[in-house]
This record gives C-alpha cells, structure tokens and sequence, in this order.
C-alpha cells in the first residue's frame, strides 16, 4: 500500500474514531469558547489599566502580543492533548471519555505550558520578520513557519507518550515527520480540500436567504456562520485525531482499522490506562 492509500486509509480511521466518540467535539468547542474569552478579556482589561495611547505603543504591543501568544498557545494545545489522548485511547482499544482528555492533559500541563512558551517565542519571531522584511520578510516568515508547523506535526504525542523534554520532543517530532511526510501532506491536504467543499455549502445558506430580501440575508448569515463554526470544530478535531493515528502507524508500523465493531481490537488493558 502506497502513501496515498495509507493516508486515505488513516483518514478514514480519523473519521470513524470521531463518529464513535463524538464527546471530542467538546475539547475543540471549548478551546475556541475559551480563545475568544480571553482575547476579550485582554483587550478590554488593557485598554482600561494602562490606556489606548500606550497599547498602540510599538513596544508595549510586541509585550502584549507575546503575551496573548502564550496564553493562546497554552489553551489550544491543551485541548489538542486532550483530542490526542482520547483518540489513542480509542486507537488502542479502549473506550475514552471526556474524564480522559482532561486527565490526560492536566497530568502533561507542564510541558504544555513551556511548549507554549516556546511556540510563542517561535511566533513572535515570525512575526517581527514578518513586519520588518517587507515582502521578503513575509516569504521568509511564510516558508519558516510552514517548516515550523510541520517539524512540530507530532510534538503532542511525543511529549506525553515519550516522556521528553521540549526541545528533544521537537527534534523527534522532526525524525517522525521525515518518515511520515508523504502521509502527512497528503492527509493534511486531504482535509483541507473537503473541509472546503464542505465550507463551501455555507453559501448556499445565504444565497437561500437573499431571496427573502434583507431580512432572509441575515438570517442566512446567522445559519452560515453557525454551519462554518461547526465546520471549524469538526476539521480541529479530526485534525488531531490524525496525529494520533499517524503517530501509531509511525511508531507502531501498522495501520490502524477501519473502527467498526467487528475490527475494534479487544483491550489487552484496562481501557481508560493511558501509554
């Protein structure tokens, strides 16, 4: 079987490990309830403590930016762990819940938080290039960070199933990446571009509601919005539930199943015991 067929392969298992356990959902919706809260919660707090007139000043933003980064960082990744943890769990035969994510998470929550830290680092960096390069600095920015993204495609799972520390963490992550690249582009495109077909159907919501006049438009925002936040949230998900199966078959060296009850392999473990 080609890389082709081991990525269709494993986004098949990503489909079906989220069909069986739809509570993952939960994990990506609160990462964003989360996101968006402290995002307002910072704005409105700074503008209030120290004023408009210094948060437009160039140095206090790359504080405040930097700041927003690791806060942010920290939330996402700690609920991708999460989505990782339950998907491994169910990969191995298990049965996860909610309970899980979070147990897995919270026991890692310190190597998230300088994961954090370091991604925000990262993304500071990007960013100042970004700014200062002109459109040279926003290729190098641009190609820097699509390396980043993919030498760390496997970070999560190699912190909390590797037991290393950050900076080793991401040099593995970049060793199983070099073995596993055709499937993880092909899979990550393959996402991509059905997400975006499927995004796409959002339109046809609003299309609908212009011939209602103005009041139809709105509405067909309304009913687009909610179908593309719903969307977002599966893709986030099903993202990381690709990681975790591409991890297994990186390091186990074999695919997973296809997640129908007659190919669920019978836990050889109690099967809520995380590896």
């Amino acid at each position: 079987m080609g890389r082709f067929g081991n990525s269709w392969k494993l986004m098949k298992t990503s489909f079906g490990v989220l069909r069986k356990d739809k509570e993952i959902l939960l994990f990506p919706l609160l990462s964003l309830i989360v996101s968006v809260l402290i995002l307002i919660s910072f704005f409105t707090s700074f503008i209030f403590f120290i004023g408009i007139e210094q948060i437009l000043n160039e140095y206090v933003l790359w504080v405040l930016l930097f700041i927003i980064y690791i806060v942010l960082f920290f939330v996402v990744i700690f609920f991708n762990t999460a989505v990782i943890g339950c998907a491994t769990i169910r990969l191995n035969g298990g049965d996860p819940t909610v309970g899980d994510g979070f147990r897995i998470a919270g026991k890692h929550i310190g190597k998230i938080f300088l994961w954090a830290v370091v991604s925000a680092i990262i993304g500071v960096i990007l960013k100042a290039i970004q700014r200062k390069g002109g459109l040279a600095g926003r290729i190098v920015a641009g190609i820097a960070g699509f390396a980043w993204t993919y030498a760390t495609f496997f970070i999560i799972p190699v912190l909390i199933y590797e037991n290393k520390g950050v900076f080793k963490s991401i040099k593995r992550s970049a060793q199983i990446f070099k073995i596993t690249w055709g499937e993880t582009f092909i899979g990550s495109f393959g996402f991509g571009i059905i997400f975006f077909l499927l995004a796409l159907v959002g339109i046809l919501f609003i299309i609908a509601g212009a011939m209602f006049g103005m009041t139809g438009i709105i509405i067909g925002l309304i009913v687009a919005c909610v179908y593309w936040l719903i969307i977002g949230i599966v893709a986030s998900a099903t993202n990381g539930i690709y990681v975790a199966a591409l991890y297994q078959y990186a390091t186990k060296k074999k695919l997973p199943g296809d997640f129908d009850e007659s190919m669920i392999p019978k836990p050889q473990y109690p099967p809520n015991q995380v590896y």
